[in-house]
């Protein structure tokens, strides 16, 4: 008896079916809403590229993969010299990967002091939170290649501003992250240190850094590989590496294709050893398993 008495009566059924309904509908509107202003801003943003572009969009695209097509048959067609090129810009490739471990050493020590400044429950200070986010928040809003130019400006060309381009952006990202690992660490080894007299860095040294160590080695070693493209690409803007190694064969166009097909293919063959490599020490450091 006391179930039926409890039991919701068919009214009460009926205005929440009724009020289930028109909060579905008020989701659909606003999902609508949503749509609309994206695709509106999408066409408005076309249109304003279009404007801007020095060619047409829509006259350039019957041509989108002749570039393509020129390097592939001048590849094909100069094949027996695709090794001998390879062999040609692999101190070139040295260079960038050089450039991308020496930076994510640096910006990994830098991100790792600096995410303990601005970890709750672990920072000296409390304000010092907001001002460390802050800082890192502005390393990695402003892009790589935006530093490289003011600092090749300054000091020129070479792999140097690369290396602290990418240095810079990769400290501002291993802050984030290592700051979000830190959070989820046990505080009862910070809290034993603590009353035994530890100081701070103690704490951290011996009750933090033990425990977040492998997560913080597996995102050291992904920003790597995310580095390693980094420097290739800032070789365009005068970086050195094997980017500057490609930027010159484009532009010689016709004739130097063949040169330029052998740095993709080097350069695609290095990013993927590096990718199944650091996906293997990934899994085996937070695992200790194999992918």
């Amino acid at each position: 008896m006391a179930d039926i008495a409890a039991s919701p009566g068919p009214a009460a059924l009926d205005r929440v079916r009724r009020d289930y309904l028109a909060h579905a509908r008020q989701r659909r509107l606003y999902s609508g809403l949503l749509l609309a202003l994206f695709v509106a801003l999408m066409i408005v943003g076309f249109q304003i590229a279009e404007g801007r572009n020095a060619g047409g969009f829509r006259s350039g695209l019957p041509q989108i993969l002749d570039f393509p097509a020129n390097v592939v048959s001048e590849a094909w067609r100069d094949r027996a010299q695709l090794p001998g090129h390879m062999l040609r810009v692999l101190p070139a490739l040295v260079e960038t990967v050089n450039i991308a471990a020496v930076s994510t050493l640096i910006g990994a020590l830098a991100g790792l002091i600096l995410s303990l400044f601005a970890t709750r429950g672990l920072a000296p200070a409390p304000w010092l939170i907001p001002v460390v986010r802050r800082l890192s928040d502005f390393l990695r809003a402003v892009p790589e290649i935006v530093v490289a130019l003011v600092l090749i400006y300054i000091l020129g060309g070479g792999p140097v501003p690369a290396m602290i381009a990418i240095a810079l952006h990769t400290a501002g990202a291993m802050t984030k992250l290592f700051s979000e690992v830190a959070e989820n660490a046990d505080l009862k080894p910070v809290e034993g240190l603590q009353s035994v007299g530890a100081r701070w860095s103690q704490r951290m040294m011996l009750g933090v850094l033990p425990q977040v160590a492998p997560n913080y080695l597996s995102y050291a070693v992904l920003r790597f590989e995310i580095n390693v493209r980094a420097s290739a690409i800032l070789g365009f803007v005068g970086a050195g590496g094997i980017g500057y190694e490609l930027r010159n064969a484009m532009t010689f166009g016709i004739g130097r294709f063949d040169e330029a097909a052998a740095i993709f293919v080097l350069l695609f063959l290095t990013i993927v050893v590096f990718d199944q490599g650091s996906s293997w020490l990934r899994n085996r450091l937070v695992a200790g398993g194999h992918p």
